[in-house]
């Protein structure tokens, strides 16, 4: 871990009250952390420029609230132009435990992922204390986030804790990731495009229960046709490409079948043939299937090769013992 530059973005609105005990407790690996100010209306910025000695945190400020995602995008890119390795983003107001940042950037450190989460989900003693409703809804939740970024194997998506590689950051469009809350998700989808790779950190829920916040809008249903579209017939063409596009034609062409039979019966009285009706739940049942296979595809093709190894721009080897001389030079 010593010879990563570790850093950490603090995006604040609203955090005069905790975020002075937040930065306290960063340890010594980290060697910068970034407050950016969202416009707060308590002045945190100046709230910490004036009560923290601490010579890591520099403070930045907008003039205007432009959102929890561009303050982090901010933070971000402060890190990145002093040459930071890993951007780990917390939030001012306790639920995150700094003591975790090097569990957290492990997986980054060693190689193993270019992006890390929390998950608070992982054990059933993280979780202990949360009441059912709270975690059916983040589980109906996850399974439509993992529709839409393609990361079938990790939950709590929305977790605000997070360790992002600074090679994989800088191959992001991060002026068009979402500047609310919903930051994170659209983050996750865009990791997805790049076919990054994610893990999930576990560790417990610092909140009170029954005041988790609910997970932001997100629009699941156009960013999963976009995320297969992208994936499955523009960057790519696989085994996943054949059963989406032959679910879907069998699929539509039962239902569209079905319909009209049953209009024709309607309209002549009589009832459906059975041929006819077989043939349509055929058609719909097969539809079904590849689209069950082309889900089945995506799970076992979940990125296992980290992005950020292939990304890191090599020096070019000394050839001026082979006698081979570049042209033009």
């Amino acid at each position: 871990m010593e010879a990563s530059r570790i850093a950490v973005v603090v995006p604040c609105h609203r955090a005069r009250d905790h975020v002075l005990a937040t930065l306290a407790a960063v340890g010594p690996e980290v060697e910068a952390i970034y407050v950016v100010d969202d416009a707060c209306p308590e002045d945190t910025g100046a709230h910490v420029r004036a009560n923290c000695a601490d010579p890591r945190v520099r403070v930045l400020r907008f003039e205007r609230p432009l959102g929890r995602g561009a303050a982090i995008v901010r933070g971000y890119r402060e890190a990145i132009g002093e040459e930071m390795d890993v951007l780990v983003k917390i939030e001012p107001d306790g639920r995150m435990d700094p003591a975790r940042i090097p569990s957290i950037v492990r997986p980054l450190v060693d190689g193993a992922a270019d992006y890390a989460k929390g998950n608070r989900f992982f054990a059933v003693e993280d979780a202990a204390g949360v009441p059912r409703r709270t975690l059916w809804r983040n589980a109906a939740t996850s399974l439509a986030h993992r529709a839409a970024t393609g990361y079938w194997d990790v939950s709590d998506p929305a977790n605000g804790f997070t360790a992002l590689h600074a090679t994989v950051a800088k191959a992001l469009p991060l002026d068009r990731l979402a500047r609310g809350d919903a930051f994170e998700l659209d983050l996750l989808a865009r990791l997805g495009m790049l076919r990054a790779v994610v893990v999930d950190v576990p560790m417990p829920a610092r909140m009170d229960p029954s005041r988790m916040p609910r997970a932001p809008r997100f629009p699941v249903f156009s960013r999963t046709l976009r995320r297969l579209a992208y994936a499955y017939f523009l960057r790519d063409m696989n085994a996943a490409t054949f059963f989406l596009a032959a679910g879907l034609a069998s699929l539509a062409g039962g239902l569209a079948g079905a319909l009209v039979l049953w209009r024709h019966a309607l309209a002549r009285g009589t009832p459906v043939t059975a041929g006819s009706a077989m043939v349509a739940a055929v058609a719909v049942l097969a539809g079904l299937q590849g689209l069950i296979a082309a889900v089945q595809y995506e799970i076992g093709n979940v990125p296992r090769r980290p992005l950020h190894a292939h990304l890191v721009k090599r020096k070019e080897p000394d050839l001026s013992a082979t006698g081979w001389v570049r042209p033009g030079g």
